[in-house]
C-alpha cells in the first residue's frame, strides 16, 4: 500500500473523501480512493451538534467525543486516514502537540491544524509556534497539514497574506498546505504557484462548478471534500422524509445498498 507521505509525493494529485463514521469509511474505502480523511463537521452533525462557525452558546463536539470516532474511522479503514484535528483543541502550543499525539495514538496517518479559535484566525506567530510544536510531536511519518482560515472566514485577509501564512507554516513544518474558501480556478493556480510545498483543496464549499480534474489539472497535490458528502446524506434523509410525509411514498428507496451486500461488506473488514 502506498504510504500517505508518498501520495503527497507523487506526481499526479489524488482524492480524499472525508467520512464521519465507521460504516462511511468502510464504504468511501470500498469504491477505491487511495486515502480518506474524517470530517469535523460531519461527525458533529451526526452527534446533533454544530461545526466551525457555531452560533451563540450552541454545543461544540469535545476533543474526547471527536476522537471516539475518529478512532472508530482509523480502525477500519484499510487505507491512510487524515484526520480533522480542529484547531488543535487549544489555543496553546503545547495543546497542539498533545492533540498530535492523540492522533497518532489513535492510527492517524496525518491531520490538519486550523488557524482559526471558533471567533478569530490566531495571531501569526502563535500560529507558526503552534505549527512547530505539532511538527515536533508528529514524527517522521506523519503528514501534517496546516490550514489557514483567512477565505473561508471572508475576513478583509488577502490571498496575498493566506499565501504569506501558509509559506511560514511550511518552514515551521508542515508537510501540506491549505487554504479553504478559494473556489476560484485562477485563484487556486495562484495558490499552486506561490504556495511552497503541495496544496490541498476542498470541494463542495460554497457555489462552485470545479471537478476533480480541474484541480488535478492545476497542479493541486490533494482533494478533499470536508463535509460534503456528510450534509448530502442529511439532505437525502430530509427528502425523503418530505416525500413521505407529502406523498406516502418512497422513491428514496431505490437509492439504498441492500442489506445483503452491506452485511458482506461490513462482515469483511471485521474479520480483516
Amino acid at each position: 500500500m502506498t504510504t500517505f507521505r508518498e501520495l503527497h509525493a507523487a506526481a499526479t494529485g489524488f482524492v480524499m473523501p472525508n467520512a464521519w463514521d465507521a460504516g462511511s469509511a468502510i464504504i468511501l474505502a470500498e469504491v477505491g480512493f487511495p486515502a480518506l480523511a474524517t470530517t469535523s463537521a460531519g461527525i458533529a452533525f451526526s452527534l446533533g451538534k454544530g461545526d466551525h462557525t457555531l452560533p451563540d452558546g450552541a454545543p461544540a463536539v469535545s476533543r474526547k467525543q471527536m476522537f471516539e470516532r475518529v478512532r472508530q474511522i482509523a480502525g477500519v479503514s484499510a487505507v491512510p486516514v487524515n484526520g480533522d484535528l480542529e484547531d488543535g483543541y487549544g489555543e496553546s502550543a503545547e495543546e497542539v502537540a498533545a492533540t498530535i499525539k492523540l492522533a497518532r495514538e489513535a492510527g492517524l496517518a496525518g491531520g490538519n491544524i486550523e488557524d482559526y479559535n471558533g471567533q478569530r484566525l490566531y495571531h501569526v506567530a502563535l500560529s507558526v509556534e503552534r505549527i512547530a510544536a505539532a511538527r515536533d510531536a508528529a514524527g517522521p511519518d506523519f503528514v501534517l497539514t496546516a490550514r489557514t482560515d483567512g477565505q473561508l472566514l471572508g475576513t478583509p485577509t488577502s490571498l496575498t497574506d493566506s499565501i504569506h501564512r501558509a509559506n511560514l507554516y511550511r518552514e515551521a513544518g508542515a508537510d501540506c498546505l491549505y487554504v479553504p474558501g478559494v473556489n476560484d480556478l485562477d485563484a487556486i493556480r495562484t495558490l499552486v504557484k506561490e504556495i511552497d510545498g503541495p496544496l490541498n483543496v476542498v470541494l463542495g464549499l460554497g457555489s462552485s462548478g470545479l471537478t476533480v480534474n480541474h484541480l488535478l489539472d492545476a497542479g493541486v497535490t490533494r482533494i478533499s471534500l470536508g463535509g460534503s458528502i456528510a450534509r448530502a446524506a442529511l439532505g437525502f434523509i430530509r427528502r425523503s422524509a418530505q416525500e413521505l410525509r407529502d406523498h406516502g411514498t418512497q422513491d428514496f428507496a431505490a437509492d439504498q445498498i441492500p442489506q445483503n451486500e452491506l452485511n458482506q461488506l461490513f462482515a469483511a473488514v471485521t474479520h480483516r
